[in-house]
């Protein structure tokens, strides 16, 4: 997802019945507004992991009504999620470094690591595409078809499986806070895939 989405998240906007994100906003300096295109408004499918995960953190935040931001920001007492900037210099930038990785990170290098993998996986280029949410296939290449829910969720599960440790089985997390892996895991696991992805 952009930046601009992930963070104009709210909590009624996770299925976490059908496994599913609903992309209904965006957010750019405190302005809202509409998603970039319509490929952008389309849903997004979460892989069992991602929606544990989401739920733990649902569960710890002290914003998590219905209407709340995802992210919301405790410095504006909920009303607006985190500044992207913070975010990117304050957790995202140091858990690079942690991982090994020195090149400069940016939010943008999310999207292209993610691409990159899916390409590496052999994901259907309409898959990629629309996990993507381009409006038009020309960025992912021309392919004149319409992807399927199941193959973009087994997409995401690839990635995801890809990013977890090897020794996680397949089955769906329980969801309980014992659950979570520690820094140096998580560190391990996207040092590897960045990895990975550059060979």
């Amino acid at each position: 997802m952009r930046r601009s989405e992930l963070l104009a998240l709210k909590w009624s906007d996770v299925d976490f019945s059908s496994l599913e994100l609903n992309v209904v906003r965006s957010i750019y300096l405190r302005t809202i507004g509409n998603c970039k295109t319509e490929a952008s408004r389309k849903p997004v499918p979460l892989d069992a992991h991602v929606a544990a995960d989401l739920w733990l953190w649902k569960e710890v935040s002290k914003y998590s009504k219905f209407d709340d931001w995802i992210f919301a920001s405790p410095h504006t007492q909920g009303r607006f999620p985190y500044s992207p900037d913070i975010l990117l210099l304050k957790i995202i930038q140091p858990a690079a470094l942690r991982a090994g990785i020195k090149k400069r990170v940016g939010w943008h290098t999310i999207r292209h690591s993610y691409s990159s993998l899916l390409v590496a996986n052999g994901e259907n280029v309409k898959v990629v595409q629309e996990l993507m949410r381009h409006a038009s296939s020309r960025f992912t290449l021309d392919v004149y078809s319409q992807a399927r829910k199941r193959e973009k969720r087994h997409a995401q599960q690839r990635v995801v499986q890809m990013i977890l440790p090897e020794n996680l089985d397949d089955a769906v997390p329980e969801i309980s806070l014992e659950g979570a892996r520690n820094d140096a895991e998580q560190s391990a696991s996207l040092r590897d895939c960045l990895e990975e992805a550059r060979s």
